[in-house]
């Protein structure tokens, strides 16, 4: 082997890490600014003077800004430079998070939410092409894995030192931190991110024919109902967890969450490429075991600890799992894909604030883990099900023969 064809197979097993974990840090301030009020709910709640549930609806704004704009502004600007189309994203997010710093308004701070969640809409719907368009095929999935760590963090070090902010400073200084680290991620997408042309005219998918396409439609019910339990549960995660005498130790459970999530990312990223539908049946199934053990035993802190390393571990992987699946069901149309994916999963996350603020007024926090448990059973039997489009591993087969015979 020559040493020019050496250094070449080597540039194609190599990732390119500083701008895969620009993109993390993208995902990671677009997350943190999403779920940060489910760390600060009492003082957002006495701040404003509103109910933790109407506290809650910073979460519900925040995500229906997401998905109005996703599929409308990805369809838009799917023609667009993709670095000064990220950075102008990035830019609206800077802008409303200082907003919502120093309004006094709770009407104001709710579009101040929406705004920058439609900004965050963008984000994602752009990043899984972005980290995909940067590696060969059998470099795919640890791509979208390491641009995905952003996700993992924002839940493991993002929430806890928000709520920490929050309980130290007032919640108003966390929104004021988030705007620090967007100019912070800009100016690392500038130096540090490639530019990719948009894609041209006659190239672009339509909406309508990307949903149709065979398997797209399974990945997103499993979404939809996978975060939608999520959401219900982690919006909420205060409240549920007084009965066990935890709502002051938010932030370690929160943590010991996030940890948990960057192993299930971790094996996910290892993994993806092989055995994609294993990992999500796998997933779902713990997931649902988790909302068991928590509506049984969600009064002991020990059994809360456990399961909710177990919730991380599981939900970890979740978007990388989701959005290969998704990517490698639509094919050409992978980026309009992601851009239905995005809407979905906020809407799921916008539906699950309102669900979970109406289960938490109505029927108390103990309904919460019966609900998730229903809804992520339904996920694994959607997933069960669509074992010849959406989650087979036939992709990951195609790939690992192309690498072997490269």
């Amino acid at each position: 082997m020559t040493t020019t064809n050496a250094t070449a197979i080597n540039s194609e097993e190599r990732l390119p890490l500083t701008a895969l974990l620009a993109l993390a840090m993208a995902g990671f301030l677009a997350l943190v600014t999403e779920i940060l009020p489910a760390g600060m709910l009492l003082q957002i709640s006495a701040g404003m003077d509103v109910s933790e549930a109407l506290a809650g609806q910073f979460v519900t704004l925040y995500a229906m800004g997401a998905l109005v704009a996703a599929v409308p502004l990805t369809a838009a600007t799917i023609g667009w430079r993709r670095r000064p189309l990220l950075m102008a994203a990035l830019i609206a997010v800077l802008v409303f998070n200082t907003l919502t710093a120093l309004t006094s308004s709770y009407a104001v701070a709710l579009v101040a939410r929406f705004l920058a969640g439609m900004g965050v809409g963008l984000i994602w719907g752009m990043l899984a092409g972005y980290a995909r368009r940067m590696v060969p095929d059998h470099l795919k999935g640890r791509a979208l894995a390491v641009a995905g760590l952003g996700v993992p963090l924002a839940l493991s070090l993002g929430v806890p030192l928000g709520a920490l902010l929050a309980a130290t400073l007032g919640w108003r200084s966390a929104f004021g931190a988030m705007s620090v680290l967007a100019l912070a991620v800009i100016v690392w997408v500038f130096f540090k991110v490639p530019d990719y042309p948009g894609q041209a005219a006659e190239k672009r998918a339509p909406v309508r024919k990307v949903f149709l396409t065979p398997g797209v439609r399974p990945v997103l019910a499993v979404l939809a109902l996978w975060v939608l339990a999520h959401n219900i549960l982690f919006t909420y995660m205060m409240p549920f967890l007084a009965p066990a005498g935890l709502s002051d130790r938010i932030d370690l459970v929160l943590l010991v969450f996030g940890v948990a999530s960057l192993v299930g990312l971790a094996l996910s990223g290892l993994l993806v490429d092989r055995m994609l539908r294993l990992l999500v049946l796998l997933s779902l199934a713990g997931f649902a075991l988790v909302a068991l053990v928590l509506a049984i035993a969600g009064a002991q802190p020990v059994m809360v600890y456990l399961a909710v390393a177990v919730w991380g571990l599981t939900f970890g992987g979740a978007p990388t799992l989701l959005q290969t699946a998704s990517a490698e069901a639509a094919g050409a149309g992978a980026d309009v894909a992601q851009s239905i994916l995005v809407t979905v999963w906020n809407s799921a996350i916008a539906i699950g604030g309102i669900v979970g603020g109406v289960l938490l007024e109505t029927k108390g926090a103990g309904a919460l883990a019966w609900a998730v448990l229903a809804l992520a059973t339904a996920g694994l039997l959607v997933a069960w099900t669509s074992s010849a489009h959406g989650f087979s591993n036939r992709f990951s087969t195609d790939i690992g023969l192309a690498a072997e015979g490269s």
